[in-house]
């Protein structure tokens, strides 16, 4: 493939005294402008040479180019291997977000499913860093995937999948027996530890691309089932087998090799840069996500797909092959990073028809990936300009805050306030912003004092922006009528705030959504746009969010309270003590149904404490 080349504009920055002190060691090297601002980060395997690439007399892109004429100053960072500067690259790109490196987003941890360890294992879902107490098999592209899996898995394997607490102390089935989704390991009778053990065995096969050896080995036991006149043991085998086959028929996607790949497409479209990562797990493709960088300045598709790899593959696992189009600029380097995190990793184009089927699909993926964006960034510009005109506000609010309020009668109340940010020039990338969501305890206040508890959470939102430490938005809403809207209003005059536009969200009679009006704190008579004017979706699409965020926080609370209220009121039992308990016997209603002996088995539980205990809850 030939790569344009671009001649860079002239560089006052003085390279030619600056290289020969470069080292030819690894590390991580950052590129400033005049201003010191931050423009670039990179690392490299030698940084004499890496750093020595930018001042060739032809670079590989425009912005590449551009990037070189800024540079004023360059910092460096010597690291005792590549792959320590593969993660302090990610770190300061991640933290900094430079001007010209192209950005993912991606600090999501991948769905995993795991089968734990010992007896009776357990099939789970799981999400963080796989650790080596289990096996893991992933990662997977979504929660979804994860979760249909493991239906298909306790169909054909009928492992358990409830908590080792629960585990431990049932003396029956429960209702996943009876409906043949579990044999039943917690009662002693129903299926013995070998037999379990087997089954876990032929899961674990089933997700490493196994399903062949499975069958083969189903079908015997069936055969050696049916000579022995053990016709329901039989026919248990037949359906296990009958299960696998109807999930290879299903699986329109399969190599028939078992393997592990991930295949990424990277294209441009309609003004938009889409990287799309496919994944595909034991020959059996799982589906795929999206990215679409931060910021990309008019990168190409070559450019995002080596800045995807560098990235991505520092944070996750890689599977043995990368199935790639386009190729990456600068292969060797993401070589390089995949080696440093220890991948051992082959990249490659498509070349069986599998392989080209599944890049095919990949793209056409990431083609309506982009045309859902676009829509979308459409539609919010459209409701945005629409509440610029209902608030009268001088420019489109690009970030909202709106705050709700819930409590049972009076007891335990908690405030929510949600974010809503507008992304650029264009609102692009416009959306809730759950990182910036705040919850707040009131406390001090008169039971079931609304007004009291929206002008405590207003005046604790703000104080810290005030004073410079927090960021003050466009536009605030209130969940309620006048009277919230004037306490939030109070609360915002006596910390310097009343020119920030505030309204009120009041519920119609019958809560009726879309029939909602909204109150002013400008004196202004109360508006009731209709269900479907833009600015009335966009705000009850945001408050509907503040409620839902308010009511979990109050929930969580009130369960907490409940919770530890039995117990803390004890004598004798803190906090590592009622931890202990919880963890042993599963929560209260655990608790409350062990007798004294299994009490007095828990560490740090006496006999003497346990008839304390038993005494207290009965």
């Amino acid at each position: 493939m030939s790569v344009m080349t671009f001649t860079p504009p002239s560089v006052s920055f003085d390279f030619r005294a600056f290289l020969p002190t470069l080292p030819e060691l690894p590390g991580v090297y950052r590129m400033l402008d005049a201003k010191d601002g931050l423009l670039y980060v990179g690392k490299a395997k030698n940084l004499k040479r890496r750093v020595s690439s930018y001042f060739q007399r032809q670079l590989p892109s425009p912005r590449i180019a551009l990037m070189v004429s800024r540079i004023a100053r360059i910092e460096t960072t010597v690291t005792r291997s590549e792959a320590e500067a593969l993660l302090l690259e990610n770190n300061l790109i991640k933290r900094l977000a430079p001007r010209f490196n192209i950005l993912f987003r991606d600090d999501k941890s991948y769905p995993y499913i795991v089968i734990s360890r010992g007896d009776f294992p357990r099939l789970a879902f799981f999400r963080g860093a796989p650790g080596k107490s289990a096996d893991y098999f992933g990662p997977f592209p979504s929660a979804n995937a994860v979760r249909e899996s493991i239906q298909l898995l306790q169909k054909m394997f009928r492992l358990r999948t409830c908590e080792d607490s629960v585990f431990a102390h049932r003396s029956r089935p429960c209702l996943l027996y009876q409906i043949k989704r579990c044999s039943g390991p917690c009662v002693s009778d129903l299926v013995t530890q070998e037999d379990y053990a087997q089954d876990a065995r032929h899961a674990a096969w089933f997700l490493t691309g196994r399903q062949n050896e499975v069958m083969t080995r189903l079908e015997e036991k069936m055969e050696m089932a049916a000579s022995r006149l053990a016709f329901e043991q039989a026919a248990f085998y037949r359906d296990q087998l009958q299960s696998l086959r109807q999930v290879q028929e299903q699986q329109f996607m399969d190599s028939g090799k078992g393997e592990d790949a991930d295949v990424i497409v990277a294209l441009r479209e309609n003004g938009q840069l889409c990287v799309n990562l496919a994944m595909v797990r034991g020959g059996r493709h799982l589906g795929d996500h999206p990215f679409f960088p931060a910021w990309d300045g008019e990168a190409t598709p070559e450019e995002a797909m080596a800045a995807f790899i560098n990235q991505h593959y520092a944070l996750h696992p890689a599977p043995l092959r990368l199935i790639l189009s386009p190729l990456p600029d600068e292969e060797d380097e993401c070589a390089a990073t995949l080696e440093a995190a220890e991948r051992i990793t082959t990249m490659m184009t498509a070349r069986l028809v599998a392989h080209r089927a599944w890049v095919n699909m990949a793209e056409q993926n990431a083609r309506l990936a982009i045309l859902a964006r676009n829509q979308a960034d459409e539609r919010q510009t459209e409701r945005l300009l629409a509440l610029r005109e209902v608030m009268e506000l001088a420019e489109i609010p690009r970030r909202i805050e709106c705050f709700d309020i819930s409590h049972t009668q009076g007891e335990l109340p908690v405030a929510s306030c949600v974010v809503y940010q507008a992304e650029g020039e264009n609102a692009s990338g416009s959306g809730m912003k759950s990182s910036a969501y705040r919850r707040f305890n009131i406390r001090d206040i008169e039971p079931g004092d609304d007004y009291a508890a929206i002008r405590q959470a207003v005046t604790r939102r703000y104080m810290k922006a005030v004073a410079g430490e927090g960021v003050i938005p466009d536009l605030i809403l209130i969940d309620g009528g006048k009277g919230q809207v004037g306490a939030a209003m109070e609360a915002l005059q006596e910390i310097g705030l009343s020119d920030v536009a505030l309204a009120g969200v009041c519920k119609a009679e019958g809560r009726k959504t879309g029939a909602e009006s909204l109150v002013f704190a400008d004196g202004r008579g109360a508006l009731q746009l209709g269900a479907e004017h833009p600015a009335l979706r966009l705000i009850v699409e945001i408050r509907d969010e503040a409620h839902r965020f308010a009511v979990t926080g109050h929930r969580l609370r009130r369960g907490k309270a409940r919770k530890q209220s039995r117990l803390d009121s004890i004598p004798g039992i803190g906090a590592t003590k009622r931890k202990a308990l919880v963890s042993r016997f599963g929560g209260l209603a655990g608790v409350r149904e062990a007798s004294v002996e299994q009490l007095a088995q828990t560490p740090g539980i006496g006999l003497v404490l346990a008839e304390i205990i038993y005494a207290a809850l009965h």
